[in-house]
């Protein structure tokens, strides 16, 4: 049976992108999803030479011909670049084309031409600099979905490995900022997406959540804070009452040991280095960010552009292999 292929996106032209699209490709299960990349295949052809590896590089004029193009070459549907690319050095006359890779992958997702999107990452600051107004992927996919649906799509961004899973409550915000910014309501609205998306996406029938504290031992009963029975404990008990399984708030310090995750499919935090810590300390190669809530899969790397080592082959493919992996997996739990 011919599969729906998975499409990557470019990612920052100056990164690590384009040799971790090439290396996945090289390290191909033949049984898998096959998957395309919208790039340039100039660029990616000189890469593969300059790095010595060989990938045979065939553009395609639309997703369903990546199918029966991938088990020989990688396929490549063209996106234009405005400049040229200097490894390590994101030039902003470029968002354009990075961007764009991003709507257009999107578009095939929403009408039913791909399975699920990888994006590869972006250099955030460089594309704010041409005048791209969100923080990072997982904004602009939420408004990019809420376009199409013309109705707002709430989303929550996951990072994923085999031992854990972690939910941020507040993203890309100062610490102090996160602190000002924490809700009930927001945790609460965290909560319902997350144990949605462990059933949709995860095939876990009934989702157990751990909340941790915004404080040094959860706030020690006030001692420390008062956050804990102020904000956290409210949606606790907003999401238990719709029947969601959760505990907390937790401290933070035992919380990721193995024998506390084995209490939990995964864990809401309440800011951003208290999730992506553990897991990049727990699996750094091997984490997924996966974005939930969206109407189609969308998987991706959990790690930067690596503009410091790009064009040098040092790159590690295994978190974008990982999120392929993922995406693919996801595809045929929603097709089920």
């Amino acid at each position: 049976m011919t599969m729906t292929p998975l499409a990557i996106t470019m990612g920052e032209p100056a990164g690590v992108g384009g040799e971790l699209t090439l290396k996945a490709w090289l390290d191909r299960d033949q049984a898998a999803r096959p998957f395309f990349v919208l790039d340039d295949p100039a660029r990616l052809t000189a890469i593969a030479a300059a790095l010595d590896l060989p990938v045979p590089i065939k553009p395609i004029a639309r997703p369903a011909e990546a199918t029966a193009v991938f088990p020989t070459a990688l396929p490549v549907l063209p996106v234009v670049l405005q400049a040229p690319v200097r490894t390590g050095r994101p030039d902003p006359a470029n968002a354009p084309a990075t961007i764009g890779a991003i709507e257009q992958a999107v578009g095939f997702a929403l009408d039913g031409q791909v399975a699920g999107v990888v994006t590869n990452p972006i250099q955030k600051k460089t594309l704010q600099d041409a005048g791209f107004r969100h923080p990072g992927h997982t904004e602009f996919l939420a408004e990019l979905a809420s376009r199409a649906a013309a109705k707002p799509v709430d989303v929550a961004m996951m990072l994923a490995c085999p031992e854990l899973r972690v939910v941020p409550v507040t993203i890309h915000v100062s610490l102090a900022e996160a602190a000002r910014s924490l809700t009930t309501d927001a945790i609460v609205r965290m909560g319902r997406i997350t144990a949605a998306g462990l059933k949709e996406l995860f095939g876990i029938a009934k989702p157990r959540l751990v909340i941790a504290g915004l404080n040094p031992h959860a706030g020690e009963q006030g001692a420390m804070g008062d956050e804990e029975s102020r904000i956290i404990a409210p949606a606790i008990a907003a999401l238990r009452k719709d029947g969601i399984a959760v505990q907390g708030p937790a401290p933070a310090d035992t919380l990721f040991h193995p024998a506390a995750r084995a209490t939990y499919d995964a864990a809401l935090c309440m800011y951003h280095d208290q999730a992506l810590i553990p897991i990049k300390t727990i699996d750094f190669s091997g984490g997924v960010n996966v974005t939930l809530g969206l109407p189609f899969v969308r998987t991706s790397p959990d790690h930067g552009t690596a503009l410091d080592i790009a064009g040098t082959g040092r790159a590690d493919a295994t978190s974008l292999k990982a999120a392929l992996a993922m995406a693919d997996d996801m595809a045929r739990r929603r097709n089920a």
